[in-house]
């Protein structure tokens, strides 16, 4: 195997923060990008539970969880020194996919969870929207004047959040964090990693990404 194989799906926030620390670091994989509805069989026998993204090594290892896929491409290159301060990149990751996934999941999917209004699950993601932009007022980035890995590793399930009701997050108290948002939106790394790609099948010709 010449190189990593990273199975995706495009609008999955977990396989977004994997390819955009793919796309920062140059690391080149040959993507498969699935239809969750239909996994290849390649995808299970690798990671029966079939969530995305799933990152085979050279080494035949697997790594099934997008923060770890994160943390290994930053082994292998870090041109801007993105690995800084990884014990509050940590934490603060440990809140985005706890706590404020929990929240976001319900508040986007709010029909599956009738038991409370829509409004009740967004009050609930506030908190975490809260703290970072209380961060955000104080510099442009997570952790401080530059981007650091936490950033590219949190702004995927932000923008989710966002957009459920785009409307009430432009015009909530949230500024920072909006412009924030509007920051990664707007960044050649994102547009980058966003690409369309069709259905991976076995018998097609290999994709590389970054490409």
């Amino acid at each position: 195997m010449k190189y990593p194989v990273l199975y995706s799906f495009r609008r999955c926030p977990y396989a977004m923060r994997a390819r955009l620390a793919l796309a920062y670091t140059g690391v080149r994989c040959e993507l498969r990008e699935v239809v969750l509805r239909d996994k290849p069989q390649q995808l299970l026998d690798l990671s029966p539970k079939g969530t995305v993204p799933v990152l085979q090594l050279r080494d035949g290892r697997i790594l099934e969880e997008s923060f770890d896929i994160l943390k290994w491409a930053l082994s292998q290159n870090d041109p801007a020194n993105w690995q800084q301060d990884m014990d509050r990149t940590e934490e603060l990751v440990r809140d985005n996919d706890g706590p404020f996934k929990q929240a976001l999941d319900k508040y986007k999917y709010a029909s599956r969870h009738p038991e409370e209004p829509r409004t009740a699950y967004r009050a609930r993601g506030e908190q975490f929207l809260a703290k970072l932009d209380h961060r955000l007022r104080q510099h442009d980035f997570l952790l401080g004047d530059k981007p650091a890995a936490v950033d590219i590793a949190i702004f995927p399930f932000i923008r989710q959040f966002a957009f459920v009701d785009k409307d009430w997050f432009d015009q909530s108290p949230y500024e920072a964090l909006n412009n924030w948002l509007k920051y990664h939106l707007e960044s050649p790394l994102f547009h980058r990693v966003m690409k369309k790609y069709s259905q991976w099948q076995p018998d097609q010709p290999p994709i590389f990404f970054p490409d």
